[in-house]
C-alpha cells in the first residue's frame, strides 16, 4: 500500500535481504459529500487513511461530543495527530477486538451516568 508502517522494511535491510518495494495500491479516499457527518454518534477508524478521508470530506468538522474509536497504534496516533480525542482504543489486553473495546467504554459511561 501506498500507506504502511516501516516494520517489514526495517526488518529486511536489518538482515541485509536484498528486495525491493512496489506499490500495489493506493489508498484513496471515497466521496462522503452525502453523508451527514453530525449524525453519527460514534466514528471508527481502522487506518490512518480514515482520518485523512475525514479531514478530506468533513474539512470544517469539529468532534465536540462525538466519540472516537482507533484500532492499532498508528491509526491512535493519527487521531490524536490530527487533533482529535481519541475515546477509544483497541486492541487493548482487556478488549483484544474493536467490538469489545466498544462494549468497555460503554459499559464505564453507564456507570458514569448512574453517578450522575
Amino acid at each position: 500500500s501506498d500507506i504502511h508502517n516501516n516494520n517489514i522494511t526495517v526488518a529486511l535491510e536489518e538482515n541485509k535481504i536484498n528486495f525491493s518495494t512496489a506499490v500495489i495500491y493506493k489508498t484513496v479516499a471515497s466521496e462522503l459529500n452525502d453523508i451527514l457527518i453530525e449524525n453519527y454518534d460514534l466514528l471508527v477508524f481502522f487506518s490512518p487513511g480514515g482520518i485523512e478521508s475525514l479531514k478530506k470530506n468533513f474539512p470544517k468538522f469539529k468532534q465536540n461530543g462525538t466519540v472516537m474509536a482507533a484500532f492499532g497504534p498508528t491509526t491512535s496516533k493519527a487521531v490524536r495527530d490530527a487533533g482529535f480525542r481519541l475515546d477509544i482504543e483497541a486492541p487493548l489486553p482487556e478488549a483484544p477486538s474493536m467490538t469489545g473495546a466498544i462494549e468497555l467504554y460503554m459499559k464505564k459511561a453507564a456507570k458514569e451516568a448512574k453517578k450522575k
